[in-house]
């Protein structure tokens, strides 16, 4: 019998991540839940509730701080919904190994392509407008504490983003990582939107994600209640720790960060998947 404080020591590591990368937290409770003996299957139904307690915690006090892209961010919900409900199906259907392995190659692709991805000038951004974009979100902007400066920015190509987001629905529900990753990869390298403001719309997406792929696990009795509420009440305490940290820190920080964690932990889920 897992005890309450493991679970909860780990959830609240679990939000803390996941508000600082936009991943939902999945990344560390999925692991970290088959080191301490729960299936993977249970493990991934289970971090979907912490990634709905995560964008709960975190997503309000990114809308406070007006870094999030309300508008945008309700557009790409209308994909990683129907992305979700299919992963989840795909779960229920697929075997403990190719899970580890899916689980392990998702996040070091995430993470390979952030990190050689070249920025574009924020000065760029702002003026590269597409007529589809237009008619969805106006110029955006936010105060970066970090840098001490109002950032300005307009997302781009969103016809294309808006479809790639059922691929990150896919990821979400099939390996209940919030499709965070997914997600801040798609407003990084195909629309163009900083690192901030893409980490913190994630935030938001990811919770409406993680309530449709829920229902499927609900539904197939993988829910266990007393991983639930560990992991809400500890998810809960790390995201708002999380998003305190989040705003102070510069953009390079936050994709330093979010390369090296999901590489090493990618590459240790692929070993025991194929061990």
């Amino acid at each position: 019998m897992i005890s309450f404080d493991t679970v909860f020591l780990t959830a609240i590591v679990a939000g803390l991540f996941g508000a600082l990368t936009g991943l939902g937290g999945g990344t560390v409770m999925v692991p970290v839940l088959t080191y301490i003996g729960v299936d993977i299957k249970i493990a991934i139904a289970a971090s979907m509730i912490s990634i709905i307690a995560t964008s709960c915690s975190s997503a309000a006090i990114y809308v406070r701080e007006r870094i999030v892209n309300l508008k945008l961010g309700m557009y790409m919900e209308m994909f990683t919904i129907v992305g979700s409900l299919i992963g989840a199906t795909l779960t229920l259907l697929s075997g403990s190994h190719i899970l580890f392995i899916a689980f392990g190659g998702v996040l070091i692709a995430s993470g390979i392509a952030v990190a050689f991805k070249e920025r574009k000038r924020q000065e760029q951004t702002v003026l590269l407008k597409d007529a589809f974009t237009k008619a969805l979100v106006i110029t955006c902007s936010y105060e970066d504490r970090a840098e001490k400066r109002r950032v300005l920015y307009c997302p781009n190509r969103s016809k294309e983003g808006g479809p790639l987001m059922i691929l990150a629905g896919v990821v979400s529900g099939l390996l209940g990582i919030g499709a965070g990753a997914f997600n801040v990869l798609i407003q990084d390298l195909v629309m163009g939107i900083p690192t901030k403001a893409s980490t913190s719309t994630s935030n938001l997406i990811i919770g409406v994600t993680a309530l449709a792929g829920s229902s499927v696990y609900l539904a197939a009795g993988l829910i266990d209640p007393t991983l639930a509420v560990p992991i809400i009440l500890g998810v809960s305490v790390g995201a708002f720790a999380g998003t305190a940290i989040l705003v102070r820190l510069t953009n390079k920080a936050v994709r330093r960060y979010f390369v090296v964690v999901v590489i090493l932990i990618g590459l240790d889920m692929i070993r025991r998947g194929v061990f």
